[in-house]
């Protein structure tokens, strides 16, 4: 029975001085910035709608635009928007350009790596294409050998090339990437099935499709700096997600900026309602 003791007291120590080590390592220098200055500065994308994009004012607008100002209202502090692009945010988190990223970012394995994720996801999306009805395009192996528009970064870019034999033709954004497709420069432009979804119903895409079996659906994630994933900063941009996901706030945003309505998001607000509803 001693010897069960001293093993269980042993673990129970060895455990308090881990949390007792990470909690040490925590610095929360970006989080106390932040509440120094009263600004945040969020990295969001401009060329994204209606997640993020640029009106006719040149005012960066959209549902996750107004997500970082619910973030910033929150903490009472200033916000200030950057715009991004799958190839730099990440980047402009490291070197501190932004504060955190909120910018379509899919969760994906080596972005764990670089960023601070913190849980739990807020969206979801998978891969598809938007291409032109008069093609008749039907499956993936229909790309092979052909030019297909895309955008620099995205994680999917690899598969479509690889698995598929598409020949990317990648741009730093959306805008242009479908700009070239209007001009048929390509069969096909490789995005997000919510995205696509999007421009179908708006009206200016009439005559083209999303005509593939949508893949890979993957969460979207945002992150703060890695090393304040643990600490305050992650910790509050979790719960900040779980309220959005508990209460339907996100469903609201979606209705407010025309989005089909995501089965992601009703599940997530059933997984999370309050038991004594």
């Amino acid at each position: 029975m001693m010897k069960s003791l001293f093993a269980s007291t042993t673990a129970l120590a060895v455990t308090l001085a881990s949390v007792t080590t990470a909690f040490a390592e925590c610095t929360n220098d970006t989080w106390n910035r932040i509440m120094s200055e009263g600004k945040i500065t969020i990295g969001v994308k401009p060329d994204y709608k209606p997640w993020g994009f640029i009106d006719e004012n040149g005012n960066l607008v959209g549902m996750e635009v107004d997500m970082a100002q619910e973030i910033a209202d929150t903490l009472g502090v200033e916000l200030e928007l950057i715009a991004t692009i799958g190839a730099n945010r990440i980047p402009f988190l490291e070197t501190g350009k932004i504060d955190m990223i909120l910018a379509t970012m899919s969760d994906r394995q080596d972005r764990r790596e670089a960023s601070g994720i913190a849980l739990p996801n807020y969206y979801t999306s998978g891969t598809n294409i938007m291409a032109p009805k008069a093609l008749g395009l039907t499956n993936w192996e229909d790309l092979r050998g052909k030019p297909v528009c895309g955008k620099q970064g995205a994680f999917y870019n690899k598969k479509a090339t690889e698995a598929y034999g598409a020949e990317l033709i990648a741009f730093g954004g959306a805008a242009e990437g479908k700009q070239a497709l209007r001009d048929r420069k390509c069969v096909g432009f490789l995005s997000d099935d919510s995205s696509i979804v999007v421009d179908l119903q708006s009206g200016d895409w009439d005559d083209f499709e999303m005509p593939l079996p949508t893949e890979d659906d993957n969460p979207w994630a945002l992150a703060v700096p890695l090393d304040e994933q643990a600490c305050v900063f992650g910790r509050f941009m979790s719960g900040m997600q779980y309220n959005w996901l508990q209460s339907g706030r996100l469903i609201e945003l979606e209705a407010i900026w025309g989005i089909q309505p995501s089965a992601f998001l009703v599940d997530q607000k059933e997984r999370f309602k309050d038991w004594l509803e």
